[in-house]
C-alpha cells in the first residue's frame, strides 16, 4: 500500500533519528543536549519497529542521562477527531514504556500547523483531567533551507524543509542543491531520502521536477549494477508536463528551444524553475 504523501514527513525521522536533535533549537523546544536517538523496538521480541505506518516512535537520551520517548505524527488538514487520538497514543506509549512521552506533529500547511499546536484538554471542566501540549513543526517555524552550504551539511533537514514548502518560490533552487548533495552520498543513505522526498511531493509540480533532478544519481547507481537508462528525453518530457500543468502556453521559439536542447542538466535546471515560476519566460532567462 502506498503511503499518503504527508506521512513521509514523519518517516524521515526513521531514516535519520538524529534529525530531531538538530531541530529542537530551531523549533524552540527546551530539552538538554541530545546524545542518542533510536527508533523504538517492539516490546514483544525487541526485533521489529513498533511504529505503525501512521507514526514514528523514538527513544531519546540527553546529556544529563534523562530519557524520554518521542511520538511523531504527520497531519495534512484540520481534523477535530485527531487530538483525542494523539492523547490516546501518548498515554498508551507512556503506560507501556513507563517513560515520559512527548508528541511532535509535522504539518506542511501553516493553518493546520497553528491549529495542531494548540493545547488539547480532555473536558471543559476545570481543571481538566488531561492536557496535551504537542510540539509542532510547520512552514511557520521551519523555513525553507536555501543556503547551498547548509543543504550539503544537512540534507535531511533540507529535505524536510522541501516537504514543508513544496510551493515556495525558491523550492526549485533548494531541490537542485539537495539533489547535488545526495549524489555524493552512498546509495543506501541517499536513496531512502530521495524516495521520501518524492512521496511527499507527488501531489505537487515540484514532485516531477524532483524525480528528474535525482535521475543522474539513480542512473549512476544503476550503471554500477549494469543498468543504463536514457538521457535528455525524460527531463524534456517532465519539463513540458510541469509547464502544461501550470497552464503556461509556450511560444513557438521556446518550444523549439526545448525540443532541440540535448543537455539534461540544463533541462533539469529549467524544470526546477518551472515548479514555481510566475511566468513561462522566467523559466528560460539566462543566469
Amino acid at each position: 500500500m502506498v503511503s499518503p504523501p504527508h506521512e513521509a514527513m514523519h518517516r524521515i525521522f526513521r531514516h535519520d533519528p538524529d534529525l530531531f536533535g538538530r531541530l529542537t533549537p530551531r523549533l524552540g523546544i527546551a530539552v538538554p543536549p541530545i546524545v542518542e536517538t533510536t527508533p523504538l523496538l517492539s516490546a514483544v521480541d525487541g526485533s521489529s519497529p513498533v511504529a505503525c505506518s501512521r507514526n514514528t516512535q523514538l527513544h531519546v537520551r540527553t546529556a544529563g542521562q534523562e530519557e524520554f520517548q518521542l511520538l511523531i505524527e504527520a497531519q495534512d488538514r484540520r481534523d477535530p477527531a485527531r487530538p483525542a487520538h494523539w492523547a490516546h497514543h501518548v498515554a498508551y506509549i507512556w503506560t507501556q514504556r513507563r517513560l515520559p512521552t512527548c508528541l511532535l506533529i509535522v504539518c506542511a500547511d501553516e493553518d493546520t500547523a497553528r491549529w495542531a499546536e494548540q493545547p488539547v484538554s480532555s473536558a471543559p471542566a476545570q481543571p481538566p483531567a488531561l492536557t496535551l501540549h504537542p510540539f509542532v513543526a510547520g512552514p511557520h517555524n521551519l523555513p525553507l533551507v536555501t543556503d547551498p552550504d547548509e543543504v550539503r551539511a544537512d540534507p535531511e533537514l533540507a529535505a524536510l524543509s522541501v516537504m514543508l514548502h513544496p510551493t515556495d518560490a525558491h523550492v526549485g533552487t533548494t531541490m537542485e542543491a539537495l539533489s547535488a548533495a545526495l549524489r555524493d552520498r552512498p546509495e543506501a543513505i541517499a536513496r531512502p531520502l530521495i524516495d521520501l522526498t518524492a512521496i511527499s511531493l507527488q501531489l505537487h509540480p515540484a514532485g516531477r521536477a524532483w524525480r528528474e533532478l535525482v535521475l543522474p544519481a539513480i542512473r549512476e547507481w544503476e550503471r554500477g549494477r549494469g543498468r543504463i537508462e536514457g538521457g535528455a528525453d525524460s527531463a524534456r518530457e517532465s519539463l513540458l508536463i510541469v509547464l502544461g500543468s501550470r497552464g503556461f502556453n509556450l511560444p513557438r521559439d521556446v518550444r523549439e528551444r526545448v525540443a532541440e536542447c540535448q543537455d539534461p542538466e540544463l533541462l533539469r535546471h529549467w524544470l526546477a524553475r518551472a515548479v514555481t515560476a510566475s511566468r513561462a519566460e522566467d523559466v528560460f532567462v539566462s543566469t
